[in-house]
Formats: C-alpha cells, sequence, structure tokens
C-alpha cells in the first residue's frame, strides 16, 4: 500500500524566501532513495543539492528547470510504502505523520522539526498545515507564507504570473503530469542559453522530443530554420499567437514574427524602446531579453539599498609600489611562503588587516534602530569580503578573522574562496557577515573606480592594476611600479578626514612593507 507525501521547498538558510530550478536529476517515475539528490536550486548566494527526504517513486514535478519558486511551495509528489512513512508517528494522527522512516543526513534540520516542534510533512498532498517548512541548515527566518499552498494547475500558476486573465494567449503546450518537456541536456542548456521557454516548443523528434533545430528555429538567429516553408503539421504545430503577452485588452495587438514562434522570448516592449525594437527587427537582429534571477537579483536588490540608503564618498590615492613587488618576486620562491601563490591582492589585504586597528571606524556599520534611532558598531575582527566575478553574477564571499592569518594563509584562504566561488559552491554564511571588502579592478587592467559599499558594511576598498610608469624617485625621474588605489565609505560612519588618513597609511604600507615590522601588539602601523 503506497501513498503520496508532497516534499515542499524549504528555507536553505539566511531567511531566503525562493529558489531557482537549476536542474532536475529525477523525472516523474523514477525511484529514489533516501538522501539522493533530487536537484540543484540556486539560492540568490549559491548552488544547493537538494536531497530526497524519501525512499520511493517520483509521482510528479511541480517546478520546471528555470522556474522560481518561493519557500514552502510544492517540489516533488512522492509515491512512498505507507508503513514506512508512517512508521515514526502511527499514520496520520501521529504527530510525525508523513516523515520518512530515517531523517535524511543531507537535511539535519528535519530532525529538529520532527523531533522539537512537531512539523511534519502531511500525512495527503492535500491536507494543509499551519507550521513553517523545515530548512535545511537550520531554521533561520520563518517565511512569509507558510502552510501548503492550495494546489492548482502548475501552468495556471505561470499564466496569472505574465498575463492578464482578460488577455487571449497563444496556445501552448502544457505537461498534466509536471514532467518535463522531453529533451537532451544539451538542448536545455541552449534552451536557456538563448532564452527560450522550452516548455513552449513542440518538438519536431521521435515521440515529440524537442531537438536543437526546434529551440534554434525559436530565435532570429537562425532565421533560415525559423523562415523555412511550413508545411500543414507545422502550422499547426507552431500557431501564431493571437495577442502578445501584456498587450492593453482591446488594442490592436502586434502578429507574430515570422522568425519567431511562441516559444521563444518576447522583444523588449518598455516606453521608448520601440523604434529601437522595429530597427533590430528589420536587421533580424532581435534584443534578447534576460530575465533577471539568482544572483543577478539578489546583486542588483543589494547595490540598489546600497546606492540608496548609505552616502557614498571615495578617495583615491596613487603609491609606488616597487618594493611591494620585489618582495612577491622573493617570496615566489622563499621557503617562508610555505608554497602559497602570493599576489598583489593578498599583499594588500594583509595590508588592510594590518592598518585598520589604528581606523576602527573603517570596520564599523550603521544601524538603524526601531524607534527611530540609530547606532555605530565597531567590528574587532576582519571579516574580508572580496568581490568575485563569476558566470552566474558578482558575488562578495568573505574570509572569517583574516586578521588572524599570516601572509600565506591568507593568500590561501583567497585562493579558495574565489575557486568555490567561482563553482558557484560558496555556503551561505560565508556570503553574509562581512566587515569590509576588497575589489579587485586590476585583474581587469583597469586603473581606479568608484566600488559601491556592500550593504552593511562602512568600507570598500578598490585596487587598481599595478602598471609600470615614470615616477619621481630619489629625486630622480625613473620606471617604477605604480598602483591606484580607491576607498569608498559609509560617509554616516566616516568621516573623510578618517578615510583618507586610512587609505594614507595603506599606501605608506604597500609603497614600503617592511613597515609592517612596527606593528606591535594591536598591530598598528605608522607610516
Amino acid at each position: 500500500m503506497t501513498a503520496l507525501r508532497e516534499f515542499r521547498l524549504p528555507d536553505l538558510g539566511e531567511g531566503l524566501t525562493e529558489s531557482d530550478i537549476v536542474s532536475w536529476h529525477v523525472h516523474a517515475g523514477d525511484h529514489v532513495e533516501l538522501n539522493q539528490v533530487i536537484a540543484e536550486v540556486e539560492t540568490a548566494k549559491a548552488l544547493v543539492d537538494l536531497p530526497s527526504p524519501y525512499a520511493g517513486v517520483v509521482a510528479s514535478l511541480h517546478a520546471e528547470e528555470g522556474q522560481t519558486v518561493s519557500v514552502g511551495e510544492p517540489l516533488v509528489t512522492f509515491e512512498v510504502d505507507d508503513g514506512a512513512a508512517t512508521a515514526s508517528g502511527g499514520g496520520p494522527e501521529g504527530s510525525s505523520a508523513g516523515v520518512p522512516a530515517r531523517v535524511p543526513d543531507a537535511v539535519p534540520a528535519l530532525v529538529g522539526a520532527v523531533a522539537g516542534s512537531g512539523v511534519a510533512p502531511a500525512a495527503t498532498a492535500a491536507e494543509p498545515t499551519d507550521e513553517p517548512e523545515p530548512n535545511l541548515v537550520g531554521y533561520g527566518a520563518r517565511p512569509d507564507r507558510v502552510g501548503r499552498p492550495a494546489r492548482r494547475p502548475r501552468r495556471a500558476v505561470t499564466e496569472t504570473q505574465v498575463s492578464p486573465p482578460d488577455l487571449a494567449e497563444a496556445p501552448r503546450r502544457t505537461t498534466v503530469t509536471g514532467e518535463r518537456p522531453r529533451s537532451t541536456p544539451p538542448v536545455r542548456a541552449l534552451a536557456k542559453k538563448l532564452g527560450v521557454r522550452i516548455d513552449r516548443v513542440e518538438g519536431s523528434g521521435r515521440d515529440g522530443l524537442i531537438t536543437r533545430e526546434d529551440v534554434l528555429a525559436a530565435v532570429s538567429c537562425h532565421r533560415d530554420v525559423a523562415r523555412r516553408p511550413r508545411d500543414e503539421h507545422s502550422a499547426s504545430v507552431h500557431p501564431a499567437p493571437a495577442a502578445g503577452p501584456g498587450a492593453p485588452s482591446g488594442e490592436k495587438r502586434e502578429p507574430a514574427l515570422p522568425d519567431r514562434v511562441p516559444g521563444a522570448t518576447s522583444p523588449l516592449s518598455a516606453p521608448g524602446a520601440a523604434a529601437g525594437v522595429a530597427a533590430d527587427r528589420a536587421a533580424g537582429l532581435d534584443p534578447e531579453v534576460v530575465p533577471v534571477r539568482g544572483v543577478r537579483k539578489h546583486t542588483a536588490a543589494a547595490m540598489v539599498a546600497s546606492a540608496f540608503t548609505a552616502p557614498h564618498a571615495t578617495v583615491f590615492l596613487t603609491v609606488d609600489v616597487t618594493r611591494s613587488v620585489e618582495l612577491l618576486e622573493r617570496l615566489r620562491t622563499h621557503r617562508l611562503a610555505r608554497g602559497a601563490r602570493i599576489t598583489v591582492l593578498a599583499l594588500a589585504a594583509r595590508a588592510l588587516c594590518l592598518v585598520l586597528p589604528r581606523h576602527p571606524a573603517l570596520n564599523s556599520a550603521w544601524r538603524d534602530l526601531p524607534d527611530g534611532s540609530a547606532e555605530i558598531v565597531r567590528h574587532r575582527r576582519v571579516h574580508l569580503g572580496i568581490a568575485v566575478a563569476t558566470d552566474r553574477g558578482l558575488v562578495v564571499p568573505h574570509v572569517p578573522d583574516a586578521q588572524a592569518l599570516d601572509l600565506p594563509d591568507l593568500a590561501a584562504a583567497l585562493t579558495d574562496l574565489t575557486t568555490t566561488a567561482r563553482d558557484g559552491r560558496t555556503t551561505p554564511e560565508r556570503l553574509t557577515g562581512g566587515t569590509i571588502s576588497i575589489t579587485n579592478v586590476g585583474v581587469f587592467g583597469v586603473d581606479a573606480g568608484t566600488p559601491i559599499l556592500v550593504p552593511g558594511e562602512a568600507a570598500i576598498l578598490g585596487l587598481g592594476a599595478v602598471r609600470r610608469r615614470p615616477w619621481e624617485h630619489d629625486g630622480e625621474v625613473a620606471l617604477r611600479d605604480v598602483v591606484t588605489l580607491s576607498l569608498s565609505f559609509d560617509h554616516r560612519v566616516v568621516d573623510g578626514e578618517q578615510g583618507a588618513r586610512f587609505l594614507a597609511d595603506l599606501g605608506a604600507l604597500l609603497e614600503d612593507p617592511a613597515l609592517a615590522l612596527l606593528a606591535g601588539s594591536r598591530q598598528e602601523v605608522v607610516a
């Protein structure tokens, strides 16, 4: 005897409210084991492997790849052995009804949910619950919406979000069981890259398999496929939409382009863009529309919050770092480097940690209080954030307690941090809690910039490219290694004098790294 168990998206930590489905590792009808990875999801901070809380058969999938799912919404319905499902609670009447016989090791929070609060998945897919959904890495914040959402057709949810109910819409391919359209991983990857909703493309392959040509036919960059003569069958497979999504009711709607099919991403429709879009269409260059989600969505929100909350000020300093560059050359083969790859970034990070104790305002944060007042929090530890450019967007993971690391250890920590970030495997706790950050624009050949503060921090250092330039040295002009430092700070927390003195001390240490020997127990450097 089997029973249905619905698995909803848990809180993946740090109070995150939604995640994007990157890829499913299972299909409807697949048998899964306890703890088996069933999907890879992307939060605003990292990629996360989602393990199965049950051993059984996948009855249906409730979300598609690329779809954004809120915490508490259903992801998968499982068919599980009824005896095993109720073993820990004795059936629907027990407080642990619906909990798997053995809690997955990869979902430790489910143990606390069952043993501590009695929270558990419902006995059936239709039974509601008013308790918060357990999370994967600690309870975190309660989601705004708790309990099991009402069951409704998955396609209806999507259409409600994108189209007013009074608008006509082109026929779409629907999947009643929630199973994704039949295609291969390379084809799905191509569709995602080109902005094509693969669930709206009819497959021309065997048994309706969506092929590469089907996806290419949905974008104008493959006009020879999209505009080829269609026979009676293909005309019925790709009907022209009666109205463009978002067109006002009663207005004349633009007909579908001959080189587009309903699966293609809609062109830009913002006011003022019509003329440019029309010109692009005439040239056969439809604009690409990129959905804002995941890391990009998080970064955009953070930058807007920072730019319009903290009054930014930026100071610049260009210094001769020839002696630092010579030091790095010696350290490449020196035994004291312990095999670490020490770079200009690592040296600047170490110098920042040595200088900060003299300038505590830079390692601080502004905090608004509920009563309308505010306070400044001065951190005693340096959790050093490093801006890392990844394929998924900009992230700023941090090195905890960077002030306690010597130069080789800090260099190794930075290498590990950037590698992990670019692989998309940074843990959520490393993406929050930084106290001051560095952005190394020099790796892109840029001399300087005006960095935007990471929300919750009072300062960020911009490190420019090291260039060989004519420079005054010992009363003469000589070719020297020169770098420009940029320091942006929160003017509510840091005065202009404080920011300037900090940057001057930092520049002095990079100009002559031997000054680090002057650092005492308080790690102070006197310029």
